[in-house]
């Protein structure tokens, strides 16, 4: 503890330079020297304050999930570490390196959806609507912090054990904006709460948010369902405390997954790499390695499905090594009646909307 705050005071100094770029370009967008480009169709935006693992992802899938049957909804991403540039349309059987491992997930899990990426969303969202101009809703992937696209819906995510609230600006903690820009917003989302949640914490986090009166709280945490074989996902395992898992990962934050996983099975290794790393050729030697040590039939090397996109580039290696890689499903689940509460307001959003 003693050294965390002896860390943000030496880091102070930084944080007070990198906080003059923020309220500057935030200052510049209030005034309208920077203007925010307003779009005649939905545009719905998710993101987090801090750096990275607060479940964008999984909410992203959630709202495809619920409007996907009603309307023609389309995913607009960055494409984080891809290594093309310039606005890219996401096909099933694109390279990871040319999307980024989580619009590659979206396509490959929804098909039928529109998918793309690109650095600068004003120019992204025409450009999908170019090639299909069905498109009826569009869902920004990691947006909040980039205004230059005024969203209609503005859903901001922060996680149950670091929230923005217990949080400090770049680089002496994690925010990359001031505490005070969560009232943009016009949801929030505790996420990666304990499934048990009780309601005294519920109400803690009520009281530290105080939500505006424009704003709704709600409260997420993540359902796992059976692993798959990242190759055919109709090859499913089912976990139990016998299974000897080597766990792959390169994910923000591993410590949600940990807890799951502890209950769950028996991790007889992990190896961890940082976020959206891309994985080398001597990595995958190294598993297979490992694999052949625990010499067990039945155990398996596990991984996350963004993982599993970036793991793809090496698929010949995996097939030859008969690598049983397995994928772990995520799927959002709200507490109590948050869930319904929260669908009712997306569905009345885009009900609701007026071009």
């Amino acid at each position: 503890m003693n050294g965390n705050i002896i860390g943000r005071i030496l880091l102070a100094p930084l944080s007070f330079l990198y906080s003059i770029g923020v309220v500057l370009r935030n200052i510049f967008y209030d005034t309208n020297l920077l203007k925010s480009t307003e779009f005649n169709l939905p545009v719905i935006s998710v993101g987090n304050l801090s750096v990275g693992g607060a479940g964008k992802t999984p909410h992203v899938e959630y709202l495809i999930r619920l409007l996907r049957e009603y309307v023609e909804v389309s995913v607009l991403s960055r494409g984080y570490k891809r290594k093309s540039k310039g606005f890219q349309s996401v096909n099933v059987n694109d390279p990871v390196t040319k999307t980024g491992d989580e619009p590659l997930q979206f396509k490959r899990k929804y098909p039928d959806i529109t998918v793309a990426v690109c650095e600068s969303r004003n120019i992204g969202i025409p450009m999908m609507i170019q090639k299909n101009n069905n498109i009826q809703v569009v869902l920004l992937d990691d947006a909040f912090q980039h205004r230059s696209v005024e969203p209609g819906l503005n859903i901001l995510l922060t996680t149950f054990d670091k929230p923005y609230t217990q949080d400090y600006l770049l680089p002496a903690g994690r925010l990359r904006e001031f505490r005070s820009a969560s009232e943009r917003a016009d949801l929030i989302i505790v996420s990666k709460c304990p499934s048990n949640m009780e309601s005294q914490a519920r109400q803690e986090f009520m009281e530290a948010i105080a939500p505006k009166s424009y704003q709704k709280l709600f409260f997420s945490y993540y359902g796992y369902g059976d692993p798959y074989f990242m190759y055919n996902p109709a090859i499913k395992k089912s976990l139990d405390k016998s299974m000897k898992v080597v766990l792959l990962s390169a994910i923000a934050n591993v410590d949600y997954l940990l807890d799951y996983l502890d209950q769950e099975a028996d991790i007889v290794q992990l190896l961890k790499y940082e976020d959206h790393h891309y994985f080398t050729e001597r990595e995958v030697e190294l598993v297979h390695k490992i694999m052949k040590e625990i010499n067990d039939p039945d155990a398996i090397i596990l991984t996350t499905e963004k993982d599993a996109m970036r793991l793809d580039l090496y698929r010949s290696k995996i097939i030859e090594y008969q690598l049983p890689i397995f994928a772990l499903p995520i799927q959002v689940k709200f507490h109590e009646e948050d869930g319904e509460a929260f669908d009712v307001l997306v569905k009345d959003f885009l009900l609701n909307f007026r071009a």
